[in-house]
């Protein structure tokens, strides 16, 4: 499917002007001209249009102009309330843009749409305190048939290469990306979830299951340097990435990887000072709470601007403006789709790295495979509007979690049945962007004792797993910790030890999989008129042709009518908790029920 996106961009359209001047014609007249050149009645296969922007002149001026050009374009466009249809065409207008998508015999260009489309689901294989035991590549094998089988789509895996602490790092402490547990490096071979076969062997099962697998790619850093180098650098505090504390002074640093176990066999690329911008630790000194920007660098641009300048994070911050920078991370992403066939990556860190790095980093990936590649960045923060800057930058290339809808179930789940449930989709992608949305409820990084620690509490999971599992919004992704369930101990902030126990929420999340891949299609309508029980139906379609209603609450139980357009029609709670079925009336609307602080999902017999 080819996307043409027209987004409200004041800078954009403020350099359209300018050509449109040099060019002695009408903004509209280029306008005109540039649709007319992108929509064409049938393009060629595979052909992926781009995008451009129009400015920020007001929606309803804009949608009329935009409406107008169109017309011209590709014939009578009809318009039906805010959305126009065309013939084998979707436009689908809202506060952020107005994106028009022409959808070729199957193709999509977000791949996250498909997912959509397809009722995709995935799970997030993997918690923080998974046994270092070397057991999870077997145990994914293993389990895959069953994954399938419940309704699992895709598994998001671990990072899968060495990290600093051997067989006991989670990963993200990378040290070698070409160790998927094969050499003897940082005190063990394998990784803490196996072997490169074992992991090999994983994916293999996955496949054979037609699970679709994505790698956790941690580009951002390195962490654990085999030798010292000497050279320049100016300290700056750790919460002020703006104003030097102190001058350019001689640094020791542990910026020289040359993997002595490895020994150059897949790339004989060794890592220098030079490759990076940044790092956190002098030998010399041994200071804590201090950043060295090494000489002749500068942070990197376009990131977070938290502490000034997001972008350094931890270890040793790789310069992506260094073009041998850029070559081995090419290099590295085409050695591991030839070694590995995964479908896609989940990227870690983005916020840190300079956007302009992933849109050609994802081309060479999507033209050396040879076929469309999911990606999901994870961009922490829980402000909706960061999330948009972002994707206007990368265009339809990736996907983001939706970590302002997780903020939305934290804060819910903390308020005892005093949050406004109307509002509880306000400000997330889910609502606003769903073709680029994963959802999820939590992660290795929100769970209990973790960095990003913001937990979604027990009680309010079912209601929020109903949300992302059931609605036709975005991609949901399922935590291995609320499925199986998780018991550890670890140190919080106060330095005191803790020991956490996640509950398993798999018998509601199996019958909430099996509702999504029969129930969840067709049109939605919405009931989001209560401060406290919220609804929607799913009507069906010519292939799951049956309805659906779900209610939940977080406050006190109750009833709600609700259409789903099936006259006289007998519906049970598929989670059992509401045991009297529901008749609708001559109308197709029934009265549908739940119990106080949990979710019930009604189905046609």
């Amino acid at each position: 499917m080819g996307t043409l996106q027209i987004q409200l961009n004041d800078e954009l359209m403020e350099h359209l002007r300018h050509i449109a001047q040099a060019q002695a014609v009408s903004l509209k007249t280029l306008v005109r001209t540039a649709l007319k050149a992108y929509l064409q009645p049938q393009p060629p296969a595979g052909q992926r249009y781009s995008f451009i922007g129009i400015g920020h002149s007001g929606k309803r001026h804009l949608s009329t102009q935009v409406g107008e050009i169109l017309s011209d374009a590709c014939g009578p466009v009809c318009w039906t309330g805010r959305n126009p249809v065309m013939p084998d065409q979707q436009i689908q207008l809202d506060s952020h843009g107005i994106f028009l998508r022409y959808i070729p015999s199957g193709g999509s260009i977000f791949p996250g749409e498909t997912m959509t489309e397809l009722n995709g689901v995935m799970m997030q294989y993997f918690h923080w305190y998974f046994p270092d035991d070397g057991s999870l590549w077997n145990e994914v094998a293993e389990r895959a048939p069953a994954l399938a089988q419940a309704g699992f789509t895709a598994l998001w895996l671990p990072p899968a290469y060495k990290g600093i602490g051997g067989s006991r790092d989670v990963g993200y402490g990378v040290y070698d990306l070409y160790d998927l547990g094969e050499f003897e490096q940082k005190g063990s071979v394998r990784t803490k979830y196996g072997t490169r076969q074992q992991y090999l062997q994983a994916i293999a099962a996955l496949r054979a299951a037609r699970l679709q697998v994505y790698a956790d790619a941690v580009l951002n850093h390195r962490i654990g340097g085999d030798a010292t180098e000497i050279t320049q650098a100016t300290p700056f505090l750790q919460d002020d990435r703006v104003h030097p504390r102190g001058e350019p002074r001689e640094v020791e640093v542990y910026t020289h990887f040359h993997f002595p176990g490895r020994r150059g066999q897949y790339s004989p690329f060794e890592w220098r000072w030079r490759h990076f911008d940044a790092v956190d630790y002098d030998a010399r000194t041994q200071e804590s709470n201090k950043v060295y920007l090494f000489e002749g660098k500068q942070f990197d641009d376009q990131v977070s601007l938290e502490k000034g300048n997001f972008a350094y994070l931890m270890g040793c911050d790789l310069d992506f403006q260094n073009e041998e920078v850029r070559d081995e991370l090419i290099r590295w992403g085409r050695w591991y789709l030839d070694t590995t066939g995964v479908d896609g990556f989940r990227l870690d860190a983005i916020k840190h790295i300079a956007a302009w790095f992933f849109p050609n980093w994802l081309d060479e990936m999507t033209e050396h495979a040879g076929r469309d590649l999911f990606a999901v960045g994870e961009y922490w923060s829980p402000d909706v509007n960061a999330l948009h800057l972002y994707l206007n930058r990368l265009g339809p290339r990736m996907s983001l979690f939706d970590v302002a809808l997780h903020y939305n179930f934290h804060v819910a789940s903390r308020m005892g049945g005093n949050y406004d449930m109307r509002r509880i989709l306000d400000n997330t992608l889910m609502q606003q962007r769903p073709y680029q949305a994963v959802t999820f409820v939590e992660n290795h990084d929100s769970q209990p004792l973790q960095a990003l620690e913001s937990v979604v509490e027990p009680w309010f999971k079912p209601l929020a797993y109903a949300m992302i599992l059931l609605r036709r919004e975005g991609y949901p992704c399922v935590f291995h910790a609320d499925y199986y369930g998780a018991e550890y101990e670890d140190k919080g902030r106060d330095g005191n030890s803790y020991r956490i126990v996640m509950p398993s929420h798999r018998a509601l999340i199996d019958k909430l999989l099996h509702a999504r891949r029969h129930y969840a299609h067709g049109p939605q309508h919405d009931y989001f008129d209560h401060w406290n029980r919220v609804g929607w139906t799913r009507l069906g379609n010519d292939e799951f042709p049956k309805a659906m209603a779900v209610l939940l609450s977080d406050g006190p139980g109750g009833g709600k009518w609700m259409e789903v357009r099936r006259p006289n029609a007998r519906f049970v709670d598929l989670t059992e908790q509401v045991r009297e079925p529901v008749y609708t009336n001559d109308a197709g609307w029934g009265e549908f029920h739940c119990q106080g602080g949990s979710v019930s999902v009604w189905i046609e017999e």
